[in-house]
């Protein structure tokens, strides 16, 4: 297959949502150009069952990867899951069993195929599951792996430093992962690496290894986080059970969207949409020239839904979200859900997708935003009635006994 070197399309790779590139933009932008395909992968640990926008931004950049006819490779950190990665964390990860991972990936594919072709027969992407490698390592050869790496450059990690200030406790499982992290590059005999910020201490590992055991050049490319840019703070985040869901239904994806700090919704329509970059400037200017901003990110809604929907989806769930909301009526179309008496609200909401968790629920009865029939519920282990019951700001279904 012909690679594409379009110098518009590498320049579009090279800057947007890209935060930095090892050793430097110029030697991706050399490889890009040379017109042979390269292998890029992405890594992601089933860590929950579903996929949020801020993982989008890394598929929408190999979606212009593989558009330019490179080999793209979707990496299921299978066994890494197990073990839990300490990025960005201060205390270590609860490592999750094979059922739970299986459990996690049932929908994965699904999800991500609302970005990538995985029906592309020219240019096939590659789904692979890191257990296939890193359950075979012998002990000899995880001591080989350790001895590309000193106990300083373990520890110089910010998380890890922080921990240790704070007298809490670092487990030497947690060296094991930006080790075996690493050892996927070389396993798949990578070129590009895409990732967060947040994975570059565990994909520069992954660098060395590839320059140890294969000799050559590894590109780590890291992407901006989805963050407020006023307060810092993650938009998406799994362990925190934050963020959009790829596999929202559109009612939702909407009016989580809505409920975005207005700072970030230009960050988002450069992370998590395919508009050009020219629309966007466009769309900024109209900010500063003094656009209401829930008007634009009412733009950014109908982008997304549309993108992992469609636009007929799209004008229902804006048309929902105006009359739940800004008119504040209760919407004619509700979902309706039929169930007997006797049973736990958290029990039936958690059952259909309606909450994730029963402490996701929880939260919310905690901060008064669950309702039914206008009235708050304060018990999180109310039984049902018959009634429209409000779940946050953003879902109503009527509960039919």
């Amino acid at each position: 297959m012909a690679i594409d070197t379009d110098p518009k399309k590498i320049e579009e790779i090279l800057t947007r949502s890209i935060s930095r590139v090892y050793p430097d933009k110029s030697a991706f932008e050399k490889m890009l150009k040379m017109g042979k395909p390269l292998r890029i992968y992405m890594g992601i640990d089933p860590t929950a069952t579903y996929a949020h926008l801020g993982h989008a931004t890394n598929y929408i950049i190999l979606k212009r990867l593989h558009d330019l006819g490179h080999k793209i490779i979707v990496l299921i950190g299978d066994f890494t899951a197990m073990i839990g990665d300490p990025s960005d964390k201060n205390a270590a990860r609860q490592r999750l069993t094979k059922d739970e991972v299986q459990n996690n990936l049932k929908t994965f594919k699904q999800q991500i195929g609302k970005i990538l072709d995985f029906e592309d027969k020219n240019n096939p992407i590659e789904i692979r599951f890191n257990a296939d490698w890193l359950s075979k390592l012998t002990f000899e050869d995880s001591i080989q792996l350790a001895s590309h790496f000193t106990v300083q450059q373990m520890i110089e990690r910010d998380n890890f430093q922080k921990r240790l200030k704070e007298n809490k406790p670092l487990y030497v499982h947690e060296f094991f992962y930006p080790l075996m992290q690493g050892y996927d590059s070389v396993a798949l005999e990578a070129d590009v690496e895409i990732g967060g910020t947040d994975q570059t201490f565990n994909m520069l590992a992954g660098r060395t290894l590839v320059k140890a055991y294969q000799n050559r050049e590894k590109i780590v490319v890291t992407t901006t986080l989805l963050e407020n840019p006023v307060t810092g703070e993650k938009l998406m985040s799994k362990s925190l059970g934050t963020g959009i869901g790829l596999d929202e239904d559109p009612n939702n994806m909407y009016g989580k969207t809505m409920a975005l700090p207005d700072e970030a919704v230009i960050q988002c329509f450069i992370d998590c949409t395919y508009l050009s970059l020219d629309e966007i400037e466009s769309i900024k200017k109209e900010l500063a020239d003094g656009a209401n901003p829930r008007d634009i990110k009412m733009r950014l809604a109908k982008e997304i839904v549309t993108m992992y929907h469609d636009s007929d989806s799209a004008s229902k769930a804006e048309e929902y979200f105006v009359t739940a909301f800004q008119k504040k009526e209760t919407p004619d179309d509700i979902e309706e859900l039929k169930t007997e008496a006797g049973i736990k609200i958290v029990d039936l909401l958690t059952e259909k997708g309606i909450v994730k968790s029963k402490s996701d629920f929880r939260r919310l009865v905690d901060e008064g935003a669950v309702t039914l029939e206008g009235e708050k519920i304060t018990d999180a282990n109310a039984t049902v009635s018959a009634g429209v019951l409000k779940v946050g700001k953003k879902r109503f279904v009527k509960l039919i006994i």
